[in-house]
């Protein structure tokens, strides 16, 4: 397919020219003037896709959410779809690309996968700006106190590099402190870039994030360090959302790409704020499953932003509940057993616990939610049908079956009806906890509500930092977990539905700039690895076509 020219897919949103800025013929930025101009009309529908816990095969959450949007459209409706930016660690490590795939991917699918605007690049330059500055004031004399053994702010990086999760940083005369480094989509600033909701928003919120403590116990900031301006000039370009396009010329906005199980794990509250005044509806995608991604997304985007989410849609594969059920392992480079791709009924039933927990935790939130079971060719359509009676019986407004990686938009057109009916029910949202309460109380909330925990433990630096983090008068945040994507609970070896467990908080990280508290759970890394043979090496440049194979 050839992609349309990028002002042509502005015009479909009621965008003017002159509120685009073109990079190249397929991409562009969108001027936050659009914000002012359209303040007066009605805001769309508004979506939210997320999916049970992800396996080793995928479940498809991407490829829905872009099927989604084709298939409103094949209904006459204006709408666009809202993504995160790939990371580069997963583009070249275990994951691959996140354009989606088939015939619901977002295009050029390479120029989203890398590069695109630049705005991850800009993101981690601010970042390591700050960095920079932090050391630089210590070297020059360390007017503001600021103590050594107590430095907070990592360096960031775009790609997984393990030998960087701890590292050393020699200082004048030779002085070494232990430093380290996160994932860029694993930054406080990405964060501050996804929640920000204007050039002010953004700047004081910079001014705000705590880079170290003081020798007298107070918090050091960026604002102490004069560094946050110099950020906000590097990010100001950043800020715009970037206007693409599926697979079929429907319009998709991309912008931000915190991760879900590190970070609050959504696209960009301004990308929302503008579709939702171009379009009748706007679906968006939060990152991994119900219990991370979209527990952010309404419990800290949903602050921010001030919106209300008309519906949710949570995406299953027959799959992927008979590998929660027991039906069999997914080894690399192997087949995958028939107990997987084959009837397998006993799998089924046991692995359907886990869609359950799924749809208690947007229930919670007062939400109508929609079943999309991602189908494969080799699924039964019996075990189909089972599928969707049981989610119905379970609370689901509806569940259907869409075929939108094969079918495209066409294979969407029953997900989009029945995503258009829930919008129309009823709608009782509600955050899971009050920011008032205590911080322990808040984490115990979700732990015990959205994970099925029986508890939660802190260790001894947990404690420190709950009560520092309470001295300081950040108690009132919300709460962004830090937890493993692969289970439930917070041991990846835990499938399906598991109780009876405690989640063990290690640490409590305060981002005061992107304005939530991360409670970290025990073995979690902000800086993932490579795997053994990470989807980088599968990556090359065609040199007589220019074209870049291997990416998907």
């Amino acid at each position: 397919m050839t992609p349309h020219p990028i002002l042509d897919i502005g015009e479909q949103l009621g965008l003017r020219k002159d509120e685009l800025i073109p990079y190249g013929q397929y991409k562009a930025k969108v001027s936050l003037d659009v914000l002012a101009r359209l303040a007066d009309r009605p805001r769309g529908r508004y979506v939210l896709v997320t999916a049970i816990n992800p396996t080793p095969l995928g479940e498809g959450k991407t490829t829905t959410a872009v099927g989604l949007v084709m298939g409103l459209c094949r209904l006459g409706q204006r709408a666009v779809v809202n993504l995160r930016q790939p990371s580069l660690g997963p583009v070249f490590g275990l994951k691959g690309g996140g354009a989606g795939g088939g015939r619901a991917c977002i295009v050029p699918m390479e120029e989203m996968n890398l590069h695109l605007t630049g705005d991850s690049h800009a993101v981690q330059s601010a970042h390591n700006l700050l960095s920079a500055f932090v050391d630089n004031h210590l070297f020059h004399g360390n007017t503001l106190e600021l103590d050594p053994g107590q430095i907070t702010w990592p360096r960031a990086v775009s790609v997984s590099d393990r030998s960087l999760r701890h590292v050393r940083v020699i200082g004048k005369n030779g002085e070494e402190r232990e430093a380290r480094f996160v994932l860029t989509e694993a930054s406080e600033v990405m964060a501050i870039l996804a929640l920000a909701t204007s050039l002010a928003d953004l700047r004081a919120r910079l001014g705000r994030i705590v880079v170290g403590v003081a020798r007298d116990g107070r918090p050091v900031t960026a604002d102490d360090l004069h560094c946050a301006g110099a950020m906000a000039a590097l990010l100001k370009n950043a800020l715009c959302p970037n206007l693409l396009q599926t697979v079929e010329g429907t319009p998709a906005l991309v912008h931000a790409g915190p991760f879900g199980n590190i970070a609050h794990g959504n696209s960009s509250v301004l990308a929302d704020l503008l579709a939702l005044r171009c379009a009748g509806y706007v679906v968006t995608e939060s990152g991994f499953a119900s219990e991370l991604g979209a527990e952010k997304f309404f419990n800290i985007k949903c602050r921010v932003s001030g919106l209300t989410p008309d519906a949710a849609v949570i995406v299953v594969t027959l799959r992927a509940l008979k590998f929660y059920g027991g039906g069999g392992e997914v080894k690399s480079g192997q087949p995958l057993p028939a107990g997987l791709t084959g009837p397998n009924r006993d799998a089924l039933v046991r692995g359907f616990a886990n869609l359950e927990q799924h749809l208690a935790n947007v229930q919670a939130h007062g939400v109508p939610s929609v079943v999309a079971v991602n189908a494969f060719d080799q699924d039964s359509d019996d075990e189909l049908r089972w599928v969707c009676e049981q989610a119905e019986k379970s609370g689901a407004t509806s569940a259907v079956v869409t075929t939108h990686f094969r079918d495209g938009g066409k294979g969407s057109e029953t997900l989009a009806q029945a995503v258009m009916t829930a919008c129309r029910k009823p709608n009782r949202f509600t955050q899971l906890y009050d920011v008032a309460w205590p911080i322990k109380q808040k984490i115990d909330t979700i732990a015990t509500r959205m994970y099925g925990a029986s508890g939660v433990s802190y260790g001894a630096q947990a404690e420190q930092d709950i009560e520092r983090a309470t001295r300081w008068g950040f108690h009132r945040l919300p709460i962004c977990m830090a937890k493993t994507p692969l289970s439930l609970s917070h041991d990846p070896a835990l499938k399906g539905r598991p109780s009876g467990f405690t989640v063990p908080i290690t640490e409590l990280r305060v981002l005061a700039g992107a304005g939530f508290l991360t409670a970290v759970c025990s073995g979690i890394e902000l800086l993932p690895g490579l795997p053994k043979h990470p989807s980088g090496e599968h990556i090359d440049l065609d040199p007589e076509t220019g074209e870049i194979v291997g990416l998907s």
